[in-house]
């Protein structure tokens, strides 16, 4: 091999290091989605359906030390419980494996934007999965779809409670489509889709994190 053709081949090796999947895929080194949630207040003895947002913002750790999960809690409304940011972990673990990534190389930064001062439980969980993937893949999503529903490591959509009050919740913020664990529209309590065909809203049953996501942004992850 001559000298230059040595070099064209370093030159091409460099290249291809750069534009590696590990490597391109971090072009853009803050990647942010913003995310509607479900919760459930109590007052004066009676539940409240409510709507709030998630700010996600998805960083590179290129040790990778992660999965770091920071939150950001210092302005009102945004203090979460210990439940909310287990389910916020989980979240974290369910995304990376559906995007095939390892997730030892995020930084996690997550901001609840509430009416409440203090929020808990993980029935955001899986909401803030699908944010975690558009973060990552940079899609856009609806802005007239929520989902409720607690997410498993591996991916899959558990049930949760209070469904007829988040409906009111979600109905009250001009919400469409209502994303809910499958098996949960019918029940011995509720009939969901009664229910949301007298507020406009179609429920719609998921049971994986991939159907929620397509649902969410037209997109499979």
């Amino acid at each position: 091999m001559t000298l230059a053709s040595a070099q064209r081949f370093a030159i091409g090796l460099g290249i291809a290091f750069l534009l590696s999947p590990s490597t391109a895929a971090w072009s853009n080194p803050h990647r942010l989605a913003t995310v509607p949630a479900l919760a459930v207040g109590v007052i004066e003895g009676a539940e409240v359906g409510s709507l709030h947002y998630i700010v996600i913002q998805l960083d590179e750790d290129r040790l990778s030390r992660g999965p770091t999960v920071q939150f950001s809690e210092r302005s009102r409304g945004s203090a979460v419980g210990d439940e909310w940011k287990e389910g916020v972990q989980t979240a974290v673990t369910a995304a990376a494996q559906a995007v095939k990534e390892d997730a030892r190389g995020w930084t996690v930064t997550i901001k609840n934007r509430a009416y409440a001062n203090y929020t808990n439980g993980a029935s955001a969980s899986s909401a803030i999965a699908v944010g975690l993937i558009a973060a990552w893949r940079g899609d856009a999503l609806r802005t007239d779809a929520v989902i409720t529903g607690l997410i498993t490591a591996d991916g899959r959509i558990q049930p949760v409670a209070s469904l007829p009050s988040k409906l009111e919740g979600a109905a009250r913020s001009n919400m469409h489509i209502m994303l809910i664990p499958a098996g949960q529209a019918r029940t011995d309590e509720w009939d969901l889709f009664e229910l949301g065909r007298q507020r406009h809203i179609t429920i719609i049953e998921v049971g994986t994190l991939n159907e929620a996501y397509e649902f969410m942004t037209g997109q499979r992850p």
